[in-house]
């Protein structure tokens, strides 16, 4: 089985929106903040396609589309040490795809894509409640870096 990683095309956008929509349906468990009752969206995927500053990808096998992600170039304020950073967002492996190295497989083509625009540093943010996918990004080397916290007003 090979795993093939390549920019995203606007051919693609009915898969991408359907992982949108995936991804959304996972999380909305985890975040009480979310619209629960209609249909929402993440991200402007297509004008993310066209961006010079993002680079969404697809990872294919045997034709088909496994996964999605993107990379996206995002300034820092003034007081950081890196004037830029590259952030990781929108991964997305199918469920029949995971654990055979999709997600890994997309880091990786991201992490190269940032390397080519001379960035030193990658984040991404993850639910806490999501374990499987914080043991995917830390076995591609990331560690936790700052813990969110809310409070909730209305009890």
């Amino acid at each position: 089985m090979k795993i093939i990683v390549r920019p995203a095309n606007i051919e693609d956008l009915p898969t991408l929106l359907d992982f949108e929509q995936k991804i959304i349906e996972a999380e909305r468990p985890m975040d009480p903040t979310l619209i629960q009752d209609k249909k929402i969206s993440y991200y402007s995927v297509s004008d993310y396609i066209q961006s010079d500053h993002t680079e969404v990808v697809v990872a294919e096998i045997n034709g088909e589309i496994a996964g999605s992600g993107y990379g996206q170039v995002r300034d820092r304020l003034d007081y950081f040490k890196q004037k830029q950073l590259g952030y990781i967002g929108f991964m997305y492996v199918k469920e029949e795809h995971r654990g055979k190295g999709v997600s890994q497989a997309i880091i990786k083509y991201l992490c190269n894509w940032f390397e080519s625009k001379d960035l030193e540093e990658i984040r991404l943010t993850v639910y806490e409640k999501n374990p499987r996918a914080i043991r995917a990004y830390e076995k591609a080397g990331f560690e936790k870096h700052l813990i969110e916290m809310r409070f909730n007003l209305e009890n």
